[in-house]
């Protein structure tokens, strides 16, 4: 077995490892096409890591919350658009979902308003932002939900769905 690093300020991809007490060698073992030398040089942030390498590591690791991770904190263009997703319980997503929900049900009529030009006038901005926020909350919450999915499925607590 190899030794426990004391390293501080350890990188998401070496703390998910090594909370799944694997070494290098052996996530090497178990991960097609990656080496110890690769895990370390991705770890420690010598090398740039690629998107296919997190979706192999969080599929290998069990840890689906690590795609959310490279998007929102190493792809470029993720930095700017991809939510935050956050791994929580059904329940407090239940519960934010149907909330949102309820807020869209009261701006329906307005959005319907908004929209029926075609186009957003100054007097109808400011009605316009709040239902966006809104519904990037829903966006939010859906996601937060099919992380949940993920990882029930990574735990074999659910079935994959055919596609």
């Amino acid at each position: 077995m190899g030794r426990r690093s004391t390293k501080e300020n350890k990188s998401i991809w070496q703390t998910t490892r090594e909370s799944l007490d694997l070494t290098r060698e052996k996530a090497g073992e178990l991960i097609p096409g990656f080496s110890p030398e690769r895990i370390e040089k991705i770890e420690n942030g010598r090398t740039q890591i690629q998107p296919e390498d997190a979706l192999l590591l969080a599929e290998y690791y069990k840890t689906p919350s690590l795609c959310n991770y490279y998007c929102v904190h190493e792809c470029p263009i993720g930095r700017i658009i991809a939510p935050r997703v956050e791994s929580k319980e059904l329940a407090q997503i239940t519960v934010e979902t149907l909330n949102a929900l309820n807020q869209l049900s009261r701006h329906k009529e307005r959005f319907l308003e908004i929209a029926e030009d075609g186009r957003v006038r100054p007097d109808e901005l400011e009605d316009f932002r709040n239902i966006k926020t809104t519904l990037d909350k829903l966006a939010l919450s859906v996601s937060n939900l099919k992380l949940w999915v993920n990882e029930q499925i990574a735990a074999g607590l659910l079935e994959q769905e055919e596609t």
